[in-house]
């Protein structure tokens, strides 16, 4: 759908995003990284510039201040007022008051279904999808990390058709920020986990990590596929620590795209009955690979042979042909290639963020167009 500049402001260039529909009036407050705003009036919706990760008091006084701007501008009362599923945001917490001050109603938006819900808002797509929605971290509907998710979206309805395989978060948000301690979990789930330890003798923590996952004790399980990325960066020695939000991910991103072109890993990953997608077996192959640049480009490539045929089997059950991608994963081009390769070879059309980024600054397009179609 046309895509145009709205106004200019000391905040930045606002978006804005025709809708196909009539819609209530709705502020969405986004989420907790790269948080963005989106206020709808009749067939628009307005994205705010990018406010950033909510983690420091001038970040969210910037988001209330560019709230109460966007609707004094535009002349909008919110009817509704969208937000993550986490009550732990900040976005959250601003939403809820920001409703119940008015006396309107706030909804809760699950994290992956905004993702694939802003792909449909961008694409002006009313007709059902399939969604997959890759990232690093979403509050799932039972509580758990979400981040591997094939989702049947269908305006402000979805189902969750499938997940990657769980892995535990030994130290739980910590791991996220130390790929070895996914590499760790993976290993004690192939029953390696007496070489932890020696596979990473920098690590102090290692014996402890040991013992967390034996004891079951601060190790979430996750579906996320950063940490699936996370784990094979550790396991190949590519990452142990990551010094910023994904280095891990790109680094093995740059290393495969130097390798070049490789099939995938021959039963590299497996779909089971309850539609899992577990690459156990690619993992393991990872941990016993002795050229990193080729780990890294069987990885990718095996990923998205799996994803593809994944979201095939789906689309055919469901009779639908359009595969909509969501999530910061999707930055990864060499992974987005592919995965389209994939599927459009199998007759199946794909759709993508095209106007705003797949990441998270899309999370409150998602939520208005989810929000409005309810």
């Amino acid at each position: 759908m046309a895509s145009n500049a709205l106004f200019s402001s000391k905040d930045g260039i606002y978006q804005s995003i025709t809708f196909p529909i009539d819609v209530p009036s709705v502020l969405a407050c986004g989420a907790w990284l790269k948080n963005t705003l989106c206020v709808t009036r009749h067939r628009q919706a307005y994205i705010s510039p990018l406010i950033g990760d909510l983690d420091t008091p001038q970040a969210r006084i910037r988001m209330e201040e560019t709230a109460f701007r966007m609707c004094q501008i535009l002349g909008v009362e919110p009817e509704i007022v969208a937000h993550d599923l986490h009550p732990d945001f900040y976005s959250t917490q601003f939403a809820l008051a920001y409703a119940e001050k008015r006396g309107v109603p706030a909804m809760a938006i699950q994290h992956h279904h905004a993702h694939i819900a802003a792909i449909c808002a961008e694409h002006g797509i009313n007709q059902p999808v399939i969604g997959l929605a890759l990232d690093g971290v979403g509050l799932g509907l039972d509580g758990t990390p979400w981040g591997g998710e094939l989702l049947y979206v269908e305006g402000g309805d979805f189902v969750r058709l499938g997940h990657l395989a769980q892995l535990p978060m030994p130290g739980g948000d910590r791991a996220a920020q130390e790929p070895w301690r996914m590499a760790a979990a993976v290993l004690f789930q192939l029953g390696y986990a007496n070489e932890i330890s020696s596979r990473f003798p920098n690590q102090l923590a290692a014996k402890t990590v040991v013992s967390m996952l034996q004891r079951n004790l601060n190790c979430p399980l996750t579906s996320s596929m950063g940490r699936l990325f996370d784990a094979a960066a550790g396991l190949l020695g590519v990452n142990e620590i990551q010094s910023h939000e994904a280095q891990a991910a790109i680094q093995l991103q740059a290393l495969a795209e130097s390798h070049g072109c490789v099939t995938p890993l021959a039963r590299g990953y497996q779909i089971t009955p309850d539609n899992t997608l577990d690459f156990s077996p690619l993992l393991a192959w990872l941990m016993q690979c002795g050229h990193i640049s080729r780990g890294a480009a069987v990885f990718h490539a095996t990923l998205a042979a799996g994803l593809a045929e994944w979201a095939a089997l789906s689309a055919r059950e469901r009779h639908c042909r359009s595969i909509a991608f969501g999530g910061g994963c999707f930055h990864n081009g060499l992974l987005s290639r592919l995965l389209i390769h994939h599927l459009t070879g199998m007759n199946l059309s794909v759709l993508s963020a095209q106007q705003l980024l797949p990441s998270d600054s899309a999370i409150s397009l998602g939520q208005a167009w989810v929000a409005a179609h309810r």
